[in-house]
């Protein structure tokens, strides 16, 4: 290859990268935060929740009042310590440093345990951050509760101040399949993953509240597979942020195939819905409008973690159909955007 060639391929090159990053400065320029919302998972468990935080840290639309951390359910094989509400901080505080957004957005601990009583709430840094949020009365925008694992610290702000059900939308993944709307999995648990970190305070928020919710039970949130060759090609080369995600799926396929278990080519990165359902909403009449959901009366959680009939419980979203094209095209496309700046 001749040398002039060489020059010029290199100044095509420079020039697409200075095009790519105007478009990347054009692209947030145009968009405005038209919604709140708190974030709040277990960001020490299924790394999944960062994928999900990091989404929702690219996405201009939303006002991003505070992120939680908050705690596994005890033995958990993610993080077996008592101490993963802790852990899930420390590992907020690292994604925002890595992104160069430390000290950026306010940073709360939930509790290390589930409530006890579903009348008794922990009086945790974020349940208290989520009742002064909520009770804001200087702002018109709406508030979004977005919870990827347990419900303790949600429960325990309602169980403080009832009032707060007037004044947000709780997005929830969590939940088992509903007998009309969908079969369970192979070899499925009767008592699903998130609703087995704080059986009382799932309760609190079916059975007592009266708090609008939206949602994502396990036969949705399971559509939501990244296959591996994604990873590699659209994720684990989007700087350090995207090496960082794919690491942390890597080292988690590691671990389970020292127990002989195979998770295949997917992933099910199903934390991410949180953000299709609030930054990605239509343009006009703002609402998740790709995605489709059913109106169903909020049943009695028992015990056992299951539904039973209430005629008198207000009507919920369930989701049972989730946009992925637009949901992971979308994070693709922010992941490379940000790596371009």
């Amino acid at each position: 290859m001749s040398k002039r060639i060489k020059i010029l391929i290199a100044g095509i090159m420079v020039l697409v990268t200075i095009i790519s990053k105007a478009h990347a400065q054009h692209n947030s320029e145009h968009v405005s935060a038209r919604a709140r919302v708190i974030l709040d998972n277990d960001y020490a468990g299924d790394p999944d929740g960062l994928f999900q935080l990091v989404h929702h840290l690219l996405s201009p639309s939303v006002e991003i009042r505070g992120i939680i951390g908050s705690h596994l359910r005890s033995g958990d094989g993610f993080d077996s310590s008592d101490e993963t509400a802790t852990h899930a901080v420390s590992n907020i505080k690292e994604v925002l440093q890595l992104m160069g957004m430390k000290d950026k957005y306010a940073v709360y601990q939930g509790s290390n345990v589930a409530l006890t009583s579903a009348k008794k709430p922990i009086e945790s840094v974020a349940a208290k951050a989520i009742v002064k949020e909520a009770m804001r009365s200087d702002v018109e925008t709406p508030l979004y509760v977005v919870c990827g694992g347990g419900l303790t610290e949600i429960a325990s702000a309602y169980l403080m101040e009832p009032r707060i059900s007037e004044r947000l939308t709780l997005i929830w993944i969590g939940g088992s399949e509903y007998a009309d709307l969908a079969t369970s999995p192979p070899g499925y648990t009767t008592l699903e993953y998130n609703t087995g970190i704080d059986l009382k305070a799932v309760q609190v928020i079916f059975n007592q509240s009266d708090i609008p919710l939206w949602q994502v039970p396990r036969n949705a949130y399971r559509q939501t597979l990244m296959s591996y060759s994604e990873l590699k090609l659209r994720v684990e080369t989007q700087g350090p942020i995207g090496k960082y995600l794919a690491d942390k799926i890597y080292a988690l396929m590691d671990k389970v195939e020292r127990y002989n278990i195979r998770i295949g080519e997917t992933y099910i990165m199903g934390d991410n819905p949180l953000v299709l359902l609030t930054a990605l909403q239509s343009s006009f009449e703002a609402d998740p409008s790709s995605s489709f959901f059913v109106m169903k009366q909020a049943p009695n959680v028992n015990d056992e973690g299951l539904y039973e009939v209430n005629h008198k419980g207000r009507f919920i979203r369930v989701y049972n159909q989730l946009d992925n094209r637009l949901m992971f095209s979308d994070f693709y496309s922010k992941l490379q955007l940000y790596n371009l700046k």
